[in-house]
């Protein structure tokens, strides 16, 4: 097989199907992305993932290149894997990546080929590409377009790959496709994971659909969080209370800053706009209250900042912990945690921002910030830290410790991981968004 794109979801895709021991070529026009994984390294932190790369180049059940020709030479089954970002100026999805895979490939395949879509894209994509390759296609060619989203937790890509909880399978109609993807997949259906096989259109929308269902659960606590600020309650002993209700569950009930990164943010919207263009904008209006709470929960930390230092934040310095959008990753698109240290820094403060992985990709966004080469040189002389991400260093830092090198003893937990007992008790001031502290 091959798969096409080998950012975070097609260099995780193709080094675990080539752990599951097939043979495999990623195929990218980014050069330097292509030398990177050819020898050895991943352009992303992603725990388990090198050893994986590793390990099958080593055994020559992967490969890299460049080369389309050598991908449509090689491969029968071709998984698609760009990026869809969001378009500028719009909510809509930027397809132009994913059309640009069908106009390059398809031209130079011949014979029966399938190809199988991972992206997240809008509703109505997989017909269109179908009728994309058919134009393209040779007299004597054959392609299917099949869609198969991923559902891929970064920190979590090589276990949600091998071992996912679900594999969906969208299909036009008559295909034969379905036999392939069984093969594809033997080893997990062999382990009796959940393979659902459906149409197109149901497949695309079942990617959207669990994304806009997440970004609501962490909206609609963080909603709840600044009623129990006004109330005098404890949102993480409210989380913790409705959490046992089955029909709620405890996941992605943690309030604080709300969330990032390259999937819910551009999906959600993306998702509003492509039922616009169907005409059933009013279905999904909600989704824009979700991601208004989910913005406003960083101008909120913001104000809290600015609370803590007696109104203004001007010439303080303030330490940011965090930089990637969550923990275990590296990956700062939409980043919570750079969004508070930015507007820190508009407002005048003087922000150091430490973060164990993400330090390389912030510079980049955000150059105007200082960055720390250490935990305790971020800390040393701080009025103000921030927790906004929750890495497992910064979870456990020692309040004692962190004490003896800030200037002042104040601390804001953007994530509700930290013991506020604990640092209350070395005479630490602690706030968090949804607690009265």
């Amino acid at each position: 097989m091959s798969v096409i794109g080998t950012g975070y979801l097609g260099a995780t895709h193709a080094a675990c199907m080539a752990e599951l021991g097939h043979e495999v070529i990623g195929v990218d026009v980014d050069d330097n992305k292509i030398n990177q994984l050819t020898g050895g390294e991943v352009p992303f932190y992603e725990p388990g993932l090198p050893e994986i790369l590793r390990r099958n180049l080593d055994d020559a059940r992967l490969r890299f290149t460049a080369d389309y020709a050598d991908a449509a030479a090689f491969a029968h089954v071709h998984f698609l894997g760009v990026g869809t970002p969001q378009e500028r100026g719009s909510y809509a999805a930027d397809l132009t990546y994913v059309n640009a895979v069908i106009d390059t490939l398809v031209p130079l395949l011949e014979g029966d080929h399938l190809i199988v879509g991972k992206s997240t894209v809008p509703v109505g994509t997989a017909q269109a590409l179908q009728e994309r390759a058919d134009a393209l296609a040779g007299p004597d060619t054959n392609v299917e377009i099949a869609w198969n989203p991923e559902f891929l937790r970064e920190s979590h890509g090589v276990e949600d790959t091998i071992h996912p909880d679900r594999i969906v399978i969208g299909l036009r109609d008559g295909s034969r496709a379905e036999g392939v993807l069984r093969e594809v997949y033997a080893s997990q259906i062999a382990e009796d994971i959940p393979f659902l096989v459906m149409d197109l259109a149901t497949s695309e929308l079942v990617k959207a659909s669990a994304n806009a269902f997440l970004a609501t659960k962490i909206s609609f606590i963080n909603a709840v969080a600044e009623v129990c600020e006004a109330a005098g309650a404890d949102v993480t002993k409210l989380a913790d209370a409705i959490g046992y209700d089955e029909r709620i569950g405890r996941k992605f009930l943690g309030a604080g800053l709300g969330f990032g990164g390259g999937c819910l943010p551009k999906d959600i919207r993306a998702f509003m706009a492509r039922a616009g263009e169907l005409g059933a904008d009013q279905a999904l209006t909600f989704l824009r209250e979700v991601d208004a709470i989910n913005m406003r929960q960083r101008e909120r930390l913001v104000l809290m900042a600015k609370e803590f230092l007696g109104g203004s934040v001007m010439g303080r310095r303030i330490t940011v912990l965090g930089a990637a959008f969550k923990a275990n990753s590296d990956d700062v698109r939409d980043s919570p945690a750079l969004s508070v240290a930015g507007q820190l820094n508009l407002a005048g403060a003087d922000v150091s921002v430490f973060d164990p992985q993400a330090m390389g990709n912030a510079r980049k966004v955000f150059p105007t910030l200082t960055y720390a080469d250490t935990l305790d040189e971020a800390l040393t002389g701080a009025d103000l830290v921030i927790l906004a991400t929750e890495w497992r260093q910064f979870r456990d830092m020692d309040p004692r410790h962190v004490g003896e090198l800030v200037a002042q003893r104040r601390i804001i937990d953007g994530r509700n991981v930290l013991d506020v007992d604990a640092w209350q008790a070395e005479g630490w001031t602690i706030g968090a968004l949804g607690r009265s502290l």
